[in-house]
């Protein structure tokens, strides 16, 4: 078998940039940071290009489902008012993170600033008590 070169044209790259179309590297993925303090956990989930009015938060079944949608329309016209250019996008993300069933809605804190949608959510793990029948020696 033979390598074959991949065949690499420069007007791809000038043509993917003059129309901006979308590749999989400007997906939007929620890419999410997730810290423990004080009992709970804090989701720090990036929502670049988002609003706050955007995104969307339940909690069913133990999971916190998270979506956000972006729509935009922008139109430049001329001193006539005439449309020279009309560009659309459209863009929509989701993520699901299990919390467990003992998590209640109140006892979700959420906030929205700067493209970054904070969640703070209860560290409920049941403490396991070590229980032995050993008797120990004096």
């Amino acid at each position: 078998m033979k390598f074959m070169p991949t065949r690499y044209s420069l007007f791809d790259d000038l043509f993917d940039d003059m129309f901006d179309r979308p590749t999989y590297r400007n997906l939007p993925v929620m890419k999410t940071d997730v810290h423990e303090k004080d009992g709970n956990y804090i989701l720090d989930i990036e929502l670049p290009g988002y609003n706050k009015e955007d995104v969307n938060i339940e909690l069913q079944d133990g999971y916190i489902n998270i979506s956000a949608t972006h729509n935009t329309n922008d139109e430049e016209k001329d001193a006539k008012g005439n449309v020279i250019r009309q560009e659309r996008s459209f863009g929509s993300c989701s993520r699901s993170f299990y919390v467990g069933n003992d998590i209640k809605v109140e006892d979700i804190k959420a906030k929205f600033e700067n493209g970054v949608l904070q969640l703070i959510v209860p560290n409920n793990e049941v403490q396991q008590v070590e229980t032995s029948n050993k008797i120990m020696i004096e």
